[in-house]
C-alpha cells in the first residue's frame, strides 16, 4: 500500500486556559481548519510569572483540553515567549487573536512573526472575541473560587509556581479587601499580594490588648472568619508556639476548616514575648524534639497535605546562633514541616542569608520563609537569590493605618470641624466601592 504525499500541516495555537470560553473554542476551531491543532500550554509557572496562579492547575488544564475535539495534541509551553517551542515543532501555522497587535504582548508577537519567517510560516489573527475573558469569569466565580477547599489549597501552589509569593498582614475585613483588590502594572506585569497574614500581634493591638496570648484563638478565628467571608486570597496565620500541643487537633481543624492555608507555629515556650523586642529575658526555646512532637501533631490533624505547617525558628532572636538553627531546621523538616521561617532582628539581612546559603545544602532543605520587619530595605530579588519563596509583611497596614488615623483625629479637635480632615482622607465612595454589592 501506497503511503500517502499528503502531511497535515501543524498548527500551533498558545493558550493559558484556565477556564475555557468560547473565545478559546473559536480559536481552535479556526485552527483546525488549517490543519493539527497543537496546544502549547501555558505552565503554572509561565502564568505566575505574569499574574496569579491559575484556578486550575496544569495537568487539569490538560485534560481538559485533551477532551476538545479540536485539539492533536497539547505540549507545554514553559515561559509567555514561543519561540523555544516553535523552534521545536517548526508550525506552519500560528493561530493568536487580533488582541495582541498593541500592548504589553506586542514583542511576543514580534518574536513569533520573526520566527515563523525561518520556514515561511504564517500568523493567522482571528478577530478577538469581545467581552469575554478568563478574568471576567473568575470575577463572576469568586464564591467558588473563594470556598475554603480552594482557598487552602492554593498557598501551596503558588509557593512551587513563583519566584516568591508575597503576604501582607491583615487585621479586619477592610484590609482583606485592600489586600484583595489592590495591584499595580510593574514591567508590564500584574503585581498584587498573593495572601494575607493573620498576625497574634495586630490581631491583639486592634483589641487592645498586648500582644502576649492574652487574645484566644477562638477569638481570633471568630474575627478572621469575617475577613475570609468577603476576600479569596490565602491566609497564613500566625499561631505563636502554638499552646499545649493537646489542643493542636481542634485548632488545625478550626483553621483548615475557615480556609487558611497554613499555620506557623513558633519554636519558644512559655509565656509569649513578641520577638522584635531587644530584652528576650526569660523567654526560652523549646527542645527541638518536642517542638517536632508539634509539628506531627499538626501534620497528623490536617485533613489534607495542602493545610501547610511551617515551623519558625527563634534561634537567632534568642542568641543560639546559627549551627543551632540550620539543626533545628533539620529536626523540624524530618518532622513534617512545610516551610521554615528563619526568624531574625537585624537591620540586614546577613543571618537569614547565611542560614539560607547553609541549608541547601542539606537533604532536609524545604523551603524558605521571611519576615523583614527589621531589615525592610532588603529586595524581594535578593529574597529570591537566597531561596526564599515566602515574604510577610507582617505589620505594615496597621502601622500605617495608626499614625493617619491620629492625625485625622487631631485635626478635627484642632479646628472644630472636619473640613480640614477632608483633604488628606479618601473620599466615602472610594470606601463603599470596595465593598461587594450584589
Amino acid at each position: 500500500m501506497k503511503q500517502s504525499k499528503y502531511v497535515k500541516k501543524k498548527v500551533y495555537i498558545g493558550l493559558s486556559a484556565d477556564i475555557l470560553h468560547k473565545g478559546h473554542i473559536n480559536i481552535l476551531k479556526i485552527g483546525k481548519k488549517y490543519g493539527d491543532v497543537i496546544v502549547g500550554l501555558l505552565t503554572d509557572e509561565a502564568i505566575a510569572s505574569y499574574k496569579n496562579i491559575p484556578y486550575l492547575n496544569y495537568e487539569k488544564r490538560k485534560i481538559v483540553l485533551e477532551n476538545i475535539k479540536y485539539v492533536t495534541k497539547v505540549i507545554p509551553q514553559k515561559t509567555l515567549d514561543y519561540v523555544e517551542n516553535l523552534n521545536l515543532i517548526k508550525p506552519n501555522y500560528v493561530i493568536h487573536g487580533d488582541d495582541w497587535k498593541t500592548g504589553v504582548q506586542q514583542k511576543t508577537r514580534d518574536r513569533v512573526i520573526k520566527t515563523l519567517r525561518k520556514w515561511s510560516g504564517k500568523l493567522i489573527e482571528p478577530k478577538y472575541t469581545k467581552n469575554i475573558s478568563s478574568t471576567l469569569i473568575k470575577k463572576q466565580m469568586s464564591d467558588i473560587i473563594s470556598s475554603p477547599d480552594n482557598r487552602v489549597a492554593r498557598l501551596k501552589r503558588m509557593i512551587y509556581s513563583k519566584n516568591i509569593v508575597r503576604v501582607l498582614e491583615s487585621h479586619n475585613s477592610l484590609t482583606g479587601l485592600i489586600i484583595d483588590k489592590v495591584n499595580i502594572i510593574k514591567d508590564k506585569k500584574i503585581i498584587e499580594f498573593d495572601g494575607m497574614w493573620s498576625s497574634s500581634l495586630t490581631d491583639s493591638a486592634t483589641k487592645g490588648l498586648p500582644d502576649n496570648s492574652s487574645l484566644s484563638f477562638s477569638s481570633r478565628i471568630s474575627s478572621l472568619q469575617d475577613m475570609l467571608d468577603v476576600t479569596s486570597k490565602p491566609v497564613v496565620f500566625d499561631a505563636d508556639n502554638g499552646g499545649q500541643i493537646e489542643h493542636l487537633p481542634f485548632l488545625v481543624r478550626s483553621l483548615e476548616r475557615s480556609g487558611v492555608s497554613a499555620i506557623i507555629m513558633e519554636d519558644k515556650i512559655g509565656l509569649k514575648k513578641n520577638s522584635l523586642f531587644k530584652n528576650q529575658s526569660g523567654a526560652k526555646q523549646d527542645k527541638p524534639n518536642d517542638f517536632a512532637k508539634k509539628i506531627k501533631k499538626i501534620c497528623s490533624s490536617r485533613q489534607s497535605t495542602d493545610f501547610m505547617a511551617i515551623a519558625r525558628i527563634e534561634s537567632f532572636i534568642l542568641g543560639k546562633g546559627l549551627r543551632d538553627a540550620l539543626k533545628r531546621a533539620e529536626i523540624y523538616s524530618k518532622a513534617g514541616a512545610d516551610a521554615i521561617l528563619i526568624h531574625s532582628k537585624e537591620k540586614t539581612p546577613s543571618e537569614i542569608f547565611s542560614f539560607a546559603k547553609e541549608f541547601k545544602k542539606s537533604k532536609y532543605y524545604i523551603p524558605l520563609v521571611s519576615v523583614p520587619s527589621t531589615y525592610s530595605k532588603t529586595y524581594e530579588k535578593d529574597l529570591i537569590k537566597n531561596g526564599f519563596k515566602l515574604v510577610i509583611y507582617a505589620n505594615q497596614l496597621l502601622r500605617a493605618a495608626y499614625p493617619a488615623m491620629q492625625n485625622t483625629a487631631r485635626k478635627i479637635l484642632k479646628n472644630s470641624r472636619a473640613f480640614e480632615a477632608d483633604k488628606t482622607i479618601i473620599p466615602i465612595k472610594e470606601i463603599i466601592s470596595l465593598i461587594k454589592n450584589d
